[in-house]
C-alpha cells in the first residue's frame, strides 16, 4: 500500500518581474553578499556540491549544498534535511522574471524543529511574499 503519494504537498512557488537586469538579480541570488541582503547570512559559494549554511537567527545554523546551478538562468540547493529552493531568473523586455519554488514538503514529514510541514509550508509561503519584495527593493535600487 502506498500512502505516500497523498501525502505530498505542493511546491510554493511565486514569481515576480523585476525591474532589473538579469545579471543583477543573479548576483543577489547567487553570491553569499547578495542572498545575505535580502534573504540571510550564510556562506554560500555557487559551486555545485558546496555545503554551506543559512543563519536563519533563532532557529540556528541551517545546513544546505548546492545541487544545480546554471548562470544566470537556474539555481538550487538543499536546504535543511527536507527541502529544495530554487531560484529561476528569465529575461523579459529587459527586465527580470524571478520565480521561486521551495519544494520537498510532506503533510507526514516534520521539520528539525518538530513542527509539522502542514502548519510550516503556510508559514514559508506568506514568508517568501514578504522576501520577494525585500530582493526587488534590493536589485530595483539604483
Amino acid at each position: 500500500m502506498d500512502n505516500h503519494k497523498s501525502s505530498t504537498l505542493p511546491d510554493i512557488r511565486q514569481t515576480e518581474v523585476f525591474n532589473a537586469p538579469i545579471q543583477k538579480v543573479w548576483d543577489a541570488v547567487a553570491t553569499s553578499e547578495g542572498i545575505a541582503a535580502w534573504f540571510m547570512p550564510n556562506d554560500f559559494q555557487p559551486i555545485v556540491g558546496h555545503e554551506f549554511h543559512l543563519n536563519a537567527g533563532p532557529f540556528g545554523m541551517s545546513p544546505c549544498k548546492v545541487t544545480e546551478i546554471d548562470p544566470p538562468r537556474r539555481l538550487s540547493f538543499r536546504w535543511g534535511k527536507d527541502w529544495t529552493l530554487t531560484f529561476e531568473l528569465a529575461e523579459v523586455e529587459g527586465k527580470t522574471q524571478f520565480t521561486l519554488i521551495h519544494s520537498g514538503w510532506d503533510a507526514d514529514t516534520v521539520t528539525e524543529f518538530g513542527q509539522p510541514h502542514t502548519v510550516v509550508r503556510d508559514q514559508m509561503n506568506a514568508g517568501w511574499g514578504g522576501l520577494a519584495k525585500k530582493l526587488g527593493a534590493y536589485v530595483e535600487a539604483k
